[in-house]
Order: structure tokens, then C-alpha cells, then sequence
């Protein structure tokens, strides 16, 4: 009876570690932010940088432009909105700026690469 359970310690312990690192696995990731219908997507980057690479289905309004305002206030405030740019950073003053023009529904999904992966929608040219 002693062999046998020498015999069968061991397999027991490396089940249980195989078993154990399967679960460290990561999980597959799922897009966190919603674009759902009716969801308008804004990259808030320079127009060369837009045409450089954007999300899928994305309008480009620049922050920095003078004309953000007019051409911001054209869109129902509203709406629903996912905004980007380069890291977040211009993302966070956009929305920041439309909630004072009584946007409500506004997300940073931040960076390009972070926005494509959050929404799940691809970069194109």
C-alpha cells in the first residue's frame, strides 16, 4: 500500500499543478466598451494623424481646432459617444469641454490601440 501511494504522490502533485496553471491562463479578452447602434466614434486627433490610422467608422473632429466647437455642436448632445486619440489625454479634455456644452453620454476609450481593443473595432487608413 506504501509503494502505491509513493507511486501516485507524485502524479497527484503535477495533476494538480497542471491543473493549476491552466487556470492562470488569461482569459479571452471581450471588447469593454459598447459601440452599439446609434454609438458615434470620434478621434479627436489632428487630421493627419486620423488619416495616418483610425478606428473603423470613426469621424475625426480635432480638439485642437478652432472649429471644434461649431463642428462638436452639430452632433446631438444627447448622443452617445466614444472618443480617442494618441493616449487619452486629448480624449479626456474633448469630453471634458462637451459635457460643459451638455453632452451626457461620453466615454474615453483612450489611446488608438486601447480604443481598437475596447471596442473591438479595427484600425484602418
Amino acid at each position: 500500500m506504501k509503494r502505491i501511494t509513493r507511486l501516485l504522490a507524485p502524479l497527484a502533485i503535477a495533476g494538480s499543478v497542471a491543473l493549476g496553471l491552466s487556470g492562470c491562463a488569461p482569459a479571452a479578452e471581450s471588447p469593454s466598451i459598447s459601440v452599439a447602434a446609434g454609438t458615434v466614434v470620434i478621434d479627436v486627433r489632428t487630421p493627419a494623424e486620423y488619416a495616418s490610422g483610425h478606428l473603423a467608422g470613426a469621424i475625426n473632429i480635432d480638439v485642437q481646432s478652432a472649429s471644434f466647437d461649431s463642428v462638436a455642436g452639430r452632433l446631438p448632445a444627447d448622443g452617445t459617444y466614444v472618443l480617442y486619440c494618441h493616449s487619452g489625454s486629448r480624449a479626456a479634455a474633448a469630453i471634458s469641454h462637451l459635457a460643459t456644452l451638455g453632452f451626457t453620454h461620453l466615454t474615453n476609450a483612450g489611446g488608438l490601440d486601447a480604443a481598437s481593443s475596447a471596442t473591438g473595432l479595427a484600425i484602418v487608413q
